[in-house]
């Protein structure tokens, strides 16, 4: 009798082990509740601009890669990144660099990302995201960069230096990763953790 309860109580464990290993919709390469992963690909999508026209990831495709920050309209550490995120894309766009900024945040307009590009000087595209987006990439902060290569592939997700005072800046880190994959070498540091302003998402 005691040896056939041990019996049935293995089995339970084993059948609960199993339950828990066995996830929906976790399939191999992606990970669930932190965004898209290092060297997978990102899945497209489709944003609005603030004067309503729609974008999909595959039309926003440089040619040879893409390059998404998010950033917000009201948050001192993403504003204190304007001209750089800003040179970045002067910088590249002729190297076939496409950069595209989105914000995510609930509490700014579609209208107030529009005035504020006008008047910061941003003249890269900006997308305006309820939310899924940010979730798809598992953005945090503003700024966040998160760079695709060619074949859609992210390859550098992160803050895009160390500072943000200009005079302290000792480390480049997403410069350094767009020039590694643009000169066909490994990235050395694809994930460097972002800081600023947290990404106010709705309900």
């Amino acid at each position: 009798m005691k040896k056939h309860y041990i019996s049935g109580l293995i089995l339970s464990l084993l059948v609960a082990v199993a339950a828990i290993a066995f996830v929906p919709g976790a399939a191999a390469g992606e990970t669930p509740g932190t965004g898209t992963a290092i060297g997978q690909p990102v899945a497209d999508f489709t944003l609005p601009d603030p004067d309503g026209k729609t974008h999909s990831f595959a039309s926003l495709k440089g040619k040879n890669g893409t390059l998404f920050i998010f950033i917000a309209t009201r948050c001192p550490v993403s504003n204190g990144y304007n001209e750089r995120m800003e040179k970045v894309w002067q910088d590249y766009r002729a190297r076939g660099i496409n950069v595209v900024g989105i914000n995510a945040n609930s509490t700014e307009t579609a209208a107030d990302v529009k005035t504020h590009a006008a008047e910061k000087g941003l003249t890269f595209q900006i997308l305006k995201d309820d939310g899924k987006v940010a979730d798809q990439l598992g953005a945090a902060v503003t700024p966040e960069a998160y760079l695709i290569d060619a074949s859609g592939k992210l390859v550098y997700h992160g803050r895009i230096d160390n500072s943000i005072k200009g005079d302290a800046i000792i480390s480049t880190d997403l410069r350094d990763a767009i020039d590694s994959m643009l000169a066909g070498k490994p990235i050395a540091k694809t994930e460097a953790k972002a800081f600023g302003c947290s990404i106010k998402r709705g309900k």
